[in-house]
């Protein structure tokens, strides 16, 4: 029943993640700045992450029967464009702009929650066939500091855009876990920072929401006002939205290993299905809430509803006036 560390990575491999690393559990070592960072609001309304704050300055405390983490990648990159196509003159009002909004790249296709973690729930399956009693996933949900865990488990480093980075991959990959009581050989932490001097992701902020390198004040992020600020989206910050209508990618695209690295999915679910391709200014106006969650309750827009989308969708169109 005994199952070697080698043998988890290899069925994480076949499972078709991109990358798999092993660390060990307890306390992380940038508590301090998860603090300072609440303390200056930078949260916003994301209160959870106040609650949360002691088990994601130590995971242990997560589940607590768990001795070691399995920490994958799963690579969602696709190099399609933008999924608002070229708009016509009959489509819309304001035809100079030559697009539509768009929807950063992880939104346009299946929510990741539900591809990445049946894939996941296979890879504790594997653990508990070896002997576990404990094998627990999670994916971008729970009180897990899965940037810091990823980097404890060898797998790269946190960039000065505060995403992970792999050298060879880029950045263009859901991060995820499963605790497990089973005892299996950590990786040592990824050793170095290989952002060098580069702050191209800092400057192209539209919003300018990074207060310093590795801190973000999330209530300035395009993503963040586009799918977790309730109410009306301010004046000044729709003049800044670039036309994004859910999250943002623009930190990632100029990246430069993403530019020279990045390379396409192989999971069919994360394939833009071109949902709003061309649409025209009222798409979500003209939508009740049963034709939304026919065509959009499978994927990451479910989450912000359509209200809010038909705000984010008016003001990204009055963002590219």
């Amino acid at each position: 029943m005994t199952v070697t560390a080698a043998q988890v990575k290899a069925e994480a491999m076949r499972l078709g993640f991109i990358a798999c690393g092993i660390t060990s559990l307890g306390v992380l070592p940038h508590g301090l700045e998860l603090d300072r960072w609440l303390r200056l609001g930078y949260a916003g309304n994301m209160r959870y992450i106040h609650r949360q704050a002691r088990k994601r300055k130590n995971p242990q405390l997560v589940e607590e029967a768990a001795r070691s983490a399995v920490v994958i990648l799963d690579n969602y990159y696709s190099n399609e464009a933008d999924d608002a196509h070229a708009v016509t003159k009959q489509q819309s009002e304001r035809p100079s702009t030559g697009r539509g909004p768009r929807l950063a790249r992880y939104a346009r296709g299946e929510d990741y929650h539900r591809v990445t973690l049946r894939r996941l729930e296979e890879l504790a399956g594997f653990l508990r066939s070896h002997g576990a009693r404990t094998a627990r996933p999670f994916v971008d949900a729970g009180p897990v500091a899965e940037r810091e865990l990823a980097q404890r488990a060898g797998l790269g480093w946190i960039g000065k855009n505060t995403m992970l980075i792999r050298p060879g991959v880029g950045s263009w990959f859901f991060i995820a876990e499963v605790l497990t009581d089973l005892e299996l050989e950590a990786d040592s932490p990824f050793p170095s920072d290989h952002c060098g001097s580069c702050t191209r992701c800092l400057e192209a902020c539209p919003t300018q929401a990074f207060v310093e390198p590795r801190v973000l004040d999330a209530t300035r992020c395009i993503s963040y006002v586009t799918i977790e600020q309730k109410g009306p989206i301010a004046s000044e910050t729709v003049s800044r939205l670039s036309g994004w209508a859910f999250g943002c990618d623009i930190c990632n695209e100029v990246c430069p290993w993403n530019e020279r690295f990045a390379s396409p999915t192989t999971v069919p679910e994360f394939q833009a299905r071109g949902a709003t391709a061309g649409a025209a200014p009222d798409l979500f106006e003209q939508m009740n809430e049963t034709e939304f969650a026919a065509r959009f309750g499978d994927t990451p827009l479910a989450r912000t509803g359509l209200d809010r989308m038909r705000r984010n969708w008016a003001a990204a169109w009055d963002s590219l006036r």
